[in-house]
């Protein structure tokens, strides 16, 4: 019996003390986990990042630090830890491959929240679809179109794409163009344009507008306008502009051409 005793002795103390040590490393690892979480979440929101992310990236932190907690309370008991680190890796490697597209929307996700190229509201344009932002997770990006269809859009997609943001910019140039006959006084013409922009207190003086002519078309001289507004006044201001220009130089004696083609006619002798 005390032969059995001092085997079971020298079994079990050096066996209590890995469990012991396991159990501590684990303690302490969760009270660090729970702390680099709080962290990165402190972190984050005082740098104003979008708050769909924040929690994530926290998470993400938590979990990471349990990992390597996980691997040391294996190494901690007397595990080998190489082969299994080995297998995990390929394990992760073989996911990988197969959730590449996932993969791609969401490290796309983690972009748009982080550099923030657009905000929710905004107008933009972009893999071919323009609408309001609408939200933007982690794997999708969603847009109201004018027309009030909901549009989802892969984050791949989104940020692997041109993006036009309507919304950043606090004025934008309209550009219009007016067409006058080759009969009219080009002079009169711009005259009665610079006329109508100045007396519409919508457009701005800075920057100045640019009125010209552009080419001799077909069928008129073209004269480009492009006035500066603010951006909230964009469309509105687009089509009062349309409507002013065509009344006003109308009324100052211009005429606004229509397509016209010259058809000649040849007779054959002999032929009725």
């Amino acid at each position: 019996m005390n032969e059995l005793v001092a085997n079971l002795s020298q079994i079990l103390i050096p066996w209590g003390l890995k469990v012991l040590a396991a159990l501590a490393i684990l303690f302490v690892g969760r009270i660090v986990a729970g702390w680099a979480r709080r962290s990165t979440r402190a972190l984050l929101e005082r740098r104003e990042m979008d708050p769909t992310l924040t929690p994530f990236v926290g998470s993400l932190v938590y979990y990471l630090v349990l990992a390597f907690v996980f691997i040391a309370v294996l190494g901690a008991v007397g595990i080998q830890t190489a082969s299994l680190i080995a297998v995990l890796g390929a394990a992760g490697l073989a996911v990988g491959l197969a959730l590449q597209g996932t993969l791609s929307n969401f490290a796309s996700g983690v972009m748009l929240l982080v550099f923030r190229p657009f905000q929710k509201g905004q107008f933009i344009e972009v893999a071919g679809v323009s609408g309001s932002v609408d939200t933007v997770g982690i794997f999708t990006t969603t847009l109201n179109t004018p027309d009030n269809i909901h549009v989802i859009l892969p984050n791949s997609k989104v940020w692997g794409d041109t993006i036009k943001n309507y919304a950043t910019n606090e004025i934008r140039r309209i550009d219009l163009a007016v067409g006058i006959s080759y009969d009219d006084d080009i002079g009169l013409g711009m005259n009665t344009i610079r006329k109508v922009l100045s007396s519409e207190d919508r457009v701005l003086q800075e920057p100045e507008p640019t009125v010209a002519v552009s080419e001799l078309g077909n069928s008129s001289v073209n004269i480009v306008v492009r006035p500066w507004g603010k951006r909230e006044d964009y469309w509105a201001l687009r089509w009062d502009l349309t409507r002013a220009l065509k009344e006003e130089l109308e009324a100052a004696g211009c005429s606004i051409p229509y397509p016209q083609r010259d058809v000649h006619m040849f007779q054959r002798k002999g032929v009725a």
